[in-house]
């Protein structure tokens, strides 16, 4: 009897495919910076070279003294990541700007044109890898700065999601910045 219910269970279990769970797969993600340029801060808009956003920024002086910007790639399983510009924002005082991009979405771009009262605006990207979107997690913002003499760079797998000023040139500057992930 007892090998009678077994053959019987074997055979209605013949032809059931058991597929288990996608699991995530794990992938190591590396931001290597790859490009620093010094441009002329009052006049000179600024985007990273392909593929790349920004990692950092350094400025050293008034409106008429250069910054330099820090890009980087994002490496992921040892393979670029693709980096999709969108167009420029629409501008803000500069004495006051205030500029988180898109959730999703890295800086890839700066354009300031005159002193703290002049223009500032933002060019941002996607990123994408293998097809799939690049999410950008756990967002902060990083400690008061002094503009007119300082250098900041994104934190260890972080790229620059945006940026804060207030005042003139020795006002304070934070930068926003997260973490690059990508889902399952």
């Amino acid at each position: 009897m007892r090998k009678m219910a077994l053959s019987i269970a074997a055979a209605a279990l013949t032809g059931v495919t058991v597929t288990a769970p996608a699991s995530a797969t794990a992938v190591t993600i590396r931001v290597e910076r790859a490009h620093a340029e010094m441009v002329r801060e009052w006049i000179d808009p600024f985007t990273c070279p392909t593929n790349q956003v920004l990692t950092g920024r350094s400025h050293n002086g008034d409106e008429t003294a250069p910054t330099t910007y820090y890009c980087s790639f994002i490496l992921i399983n040892g393979e670029q990541a693709q980096v999709h510009l969108g167009d420029w924002t629409s501008r803000q005082k500069e004495s006051r700007a205030d500029y988180s991009a898109p959730d999703h979405h890295a800086v890839a771009g700066r354009w300031h044109e005159g002193d703290e009262n002049g223009y500032t605006r933002y060019r941002t990207a996607t990123i994408s890898w293998q097809g799939r979107q690049v999410l950008l997690a756990n967002g902060d913002i990083s400690g008061s700065y002094r503009e007119s003499s300082h250098t900041w760079h994104a934190n260890e797998n972080t790229v620059m999601t945006g940026r804060r000023h207030v005042g003139d040139e020795n006002g304070a500057t934070y930068y926003r910045f997260a973490t690059v992930t990508v889902a399952g």
